[in-house]
């Protein structure tokens, strides 16, 4: 199955990490997103980010410009993925929200076309349920930030075609990333084991038994982590997490995945991390990086 035309549904963080990658590669992408200040500032940030390779010697500026050149924006779902090979959803982790747009995509896309998700917990069976060719439905779980990490984790759903998983493997090949192949139950692999992690080291401090800092420089020195599970809760979003630790929680209908108190408040205090300004970290911007300093003492 030949891809040359990419859609990417979702101007976000990881949209926008999704359309770089494949218009680096000399594919033809189109940007999807609602808002049009979103789609601005998703090639802003693209534009930052191709001009950090340039700094680093990666690419030329050539480069840059073809990347650029490769990615058009568009307002409108039926319009953007009217001539898509591969459809790329990467809207917010919303399973209502997700089967909606699924269903708009089913209706107005070619019908070759591979339908993507890069959901990180949603079940892709239930996606797939939403349109009229779940054959054609997978999912394609890129990590953040996309540009710079090299996993893919590629879900198949029940009624994912062998040579619409072979196509995406294939694809996330030429990417220059590392594909790897999992089944659809709740959060896959990635977060089936890493968001149960995270959600222990919450308990750890909702209990009293160590403060942030003492957490997090035991995962990070002991373990070889490069960032503790605190702050890569807070990286993440703690809503994300909270979202993924009760799809775990409803999937399985094991205690063991119940979000924890502590997570679950800080949530409803919009205490969401580093998009909020604070988390288990306070987050002051820097010229540039950010500066942390524990919350939690």
């Amino acid at each position: 199955m030949s891809v040359f035309n990419v859609t990417v549904i979702g101007a976000g963080t990881m949209g926008n990490g999704i359309a770089h990658v494949f218009a680096q590669k000399g594919f033809k992408v189109v940007l999807v997103d609602v808002q049009q200040a979103q789609l601005d500032k998703a090639l802003q940030t693209i534009g930052k980010n191709l001009d950090r390779m340039i700094s680093k010697g990666s690419i030329t500026d050539a480069e840059k410009a073809e990347t650029l050149n490769n990615i058009v924006t568009d307002n409108t779902i039926s319009t953007g993925v009217s001539k898509a090979d591969l459809v790329v959803e990467a809207a917010t982790e919303n399973e209502e929200l997700k089967l909606k747009i699924f269903a708009e995509i089913d209706q107005a896309a070619p019908a070759n076309a591979i339908l993507a998700s890069n959901t990180s917990s949603i079940s892709i069976t239930k996606i797939a349920s939403a349109t009229n060719r779940p054959n054609k439905v997978i999912g394609m779980h890129f990590m953040n930030p996309v540009p710079v990490m090299k996993l893919v984790e590629i879900i198949n759903g029940y009624a994912t075609e062998k040579e619409v998983t072979d196509t995406i493997v294939a694809l996330s090949k030429q990417l220059n990333k590392v594909p790897s192949v999992v089944n659809d139950y709740p959060g896959f692999i990635a977060n089936k084991v890493l968001m149960p992690m995270i959600n222990e080291a919450i308990y750890s401090l909702y209990e009293g038994i160590a403060d942030v800092e003492s957490i997090d420089t035991i995962m990070k020195l002991g373990m070889a982590h490069p960032m503790g599970p605190l702050q890569l809760a807070d990286f993440i979003g703690l809503d994300v997490c909270l979202s993924i630790m009760n799809v775990l929680h409803k999937g399985y209908g094991n205690p063991k995945y119940a979000p924890c108190p502590l997570l679950v408040n800080m949530v409803t205090a919009k205490k969401l991390g580093v998009k909020s300004g604070e988390g288990f970290y306070i987050y002051t911007p820097g010229s540039k990086e950010l500066i942390v300093s524990p919350r939690f003492l």
